[in-house]
């Protein structure tokens, strides 16, 4: 049975999460880097849910599976900034260890959504 809401998929539930992660952790990072490293590792991250949403939302499987190919892409996006992070010192080893092993159970789970949209694409066919 196909879900009737982006918000019982695993994927979009699990970096709605990691997002969450994000949003907490820039409230640690210098005020100078308001308008950079934040902003946009804030941005990469909340596209990730976005593009989930809006693909569950379009109703026709290759735009679905669109939308999370740029989930994915901004999901591996936000994981280049927090190396930056970690680069510049605002995340020690340990923090980036455990954001790293969030970022590949909700790449996994992006990856699974994907291969069932083919699957059920497939089936249409």
């Amino acid at each position: 049975m196909p879900y009737q809401s982006f918000e019982e998929l695993h994927a979009w539930k699990a970096c709605r999460e990691f997002r969450k992660s994000i949003s907490i952790l820039c409230r640690s990072f210098p005020k100078d880097e308001k308008y950079s490293l934040t902003s946009q590792i804030i941005r990469s991250s909340r596209s990730v849910t976005a593009n989930i949403a809006e693909g569950h939302g379009r109703f026709h499987f290759q735009e679905n599976i669109q939308f999370c190919r740029q989930a994915r892409g901004s999901l591996t996006e936000t994981l280049d900034h927090l190396l930056v992070a970690s680069d510049e010192g605002y995340i020690d080893q340990a923090k980036l260890t455990e954001l790293r092993m969030t970022y590949s159970d909700c790449l996994s789970l992006i990856n699974g959504y994907i291969s069932y949209l083919k699957s059920r694409k497939s089936g249409d066919q």
